[in-house]
């Protein structure tokens, strides 16, 4: 039988449609069928000056904005042979990591909801509520931030924010064992997602499958430590609280348990950027920049580690103020590939399992 499911599907996580053959209850073959939401963000970029792109770059993937932002502003900067200042860099390491934690508990939350355990969702709103009133309250934005800037950040943080910020992540990490015990502690998830939807390390390599999914197969592998930017080279230097979380089973299980452990690690991250911050004497945050904005002459890739994988932009200039080229390397896009060969083989009823712990957002594999 060949059977659709999606794209307008409760278990297909978004508009991604599935093309199965089954054979009884066993998946024979699986296709994943994309662009049902395609908006066209790379042609769009190349007719919005620098400033202008970050507002569409931010939107791919909705649940890691700020980081979106990112790779387009270092990529400007690193054009321009731009050096931002000191509190700049560690206000932006700081925001990555809460905006990586806020994407992690989405997924945390409504994994369980696609296995049919609505509760622990509750729970992972309740700690996103805690630290998006502190990233709104800095940058205006509850998803798309468009705090970053080319040289910088839009404006300063706000009085008194970072010990609002440190109060935030310690009632985050406190309760954090609610949610903990609801997933990893329960014996129907780990029923369902044990042993299931195995990946293999070969299969990450040629399929170019990164992030999380990437390390929960082995696969210890991570930008921040590997090609640090920002402030990560001293996060991940030897005694710092930077660390790679991997596992070796490759399972649905496998997968959720490093989204988990990454939470806990970039709240220690976080933590670490408040104290530099907080010991940093006051300063700009931004530098000043000519009312037309071109960028030299020449190309350049930059691949920050977001939430859900690597992200690079390939930017080719001709000199003008909007970029000749400017390419979208986004990481639910290799994610979803992989599902050809992990499906087959797989119960129906798996397969949303599957599909749920491979942690990807529809807009970034249709760009």
């Amino acid at each position: 039988m060949i059977l659709n499911i999606g794209p307008q599907h409760p278990a297909t996580h978004g508009v991604l449609r599935l093309r199965i053959v089954l054979d009884g209850e066993r998946i024979v073959s699986a296709d994943p069928v994309i662009g049902y939401m395609h908006r066209g963000a790379e042609k769009l970029f190349e007719v919005r000056d620098y400033r202008q792109i970050i507002v569409l770059a931010n939107r791919h993937d909705w649940l890691s904005a700020f980081g979106n932002e990112l790779g387009v502003v270092l990529a400007v900067e690193h054009m321009l042979g731009m050096e931002i200042p000191e509190r700049a860099t560690w206000a932006r390491t700081l925001l990555a990591e809460l905006n990586r934690v806020l994407s992690h508990l989405m997924f945390l939350g409504s994994y369980p909801l696609e296995l049919g355990a609505i509760t622990p969702m509750f729970y992972a709103f309740r700690e996103r509520e805690e630290l998006q009133a502190v990233l709104e309250e800095a940058s205006g934005g509850r998803m798309h931030y468009m705090f970053n800037r080319v040289g910088g950040l839009k404006e300063d943080l706000p009085a008194g924010w970072l010990g609002r910020v440190r109060e935030a992540v310690t009632e985050v990490r406190r309760r954090l064992p609610d949610i903990e015990s609801m997933l990893v502690g329960n014996p129907i998830l780990r029923a369902r997602t044990e042993g299931v939807g195995r990946l293999s390390p070969e299969l990450v390599h040629a399929y170019g499958v990164s992030g999380p999914i990437a390390r929960a197969s082995g696969v210890d592998v991570d930008l921040r430590r590997d090609a640090p930017y920002l402030a990560y080279a001293e996060l991940y230097a030897q005694g710092g609280p930077g660390r790679v979380v991997t596992r070796i089973s490759g399972d649905s299980l496998a997968r959720l348990e490093v989204l988990l452990e990454q939470v806990h690690v970039s709240l220690d991250l976080a933590e670490a950027c408040l104290d530099r911050l907080g010991s940093l004497p006051q300063g700009p945050v931004n530098q000043r920049l000519p009312k037309v904005l071109k960028v030299p002459e020449g190309e350049t890739y930059v691949a920050t580690e977001n939430p859900l994988g690597f992200n690079g932009y390939f930017l080719v200039s001709r000199g003008e103020k909007t970029p000749w080229r400017l390419k979208l390397r986004s990481a639910s896009f290799s994610n979803v590939q992989v599902l050809r060969e992990i499906l087959p083989g797989c119960l129906v009823a798996d397969m949303v399992s599957v599909l749920g712990s491979m942690f990807f957002v529809v807009g970034d594999v249709d760009k």
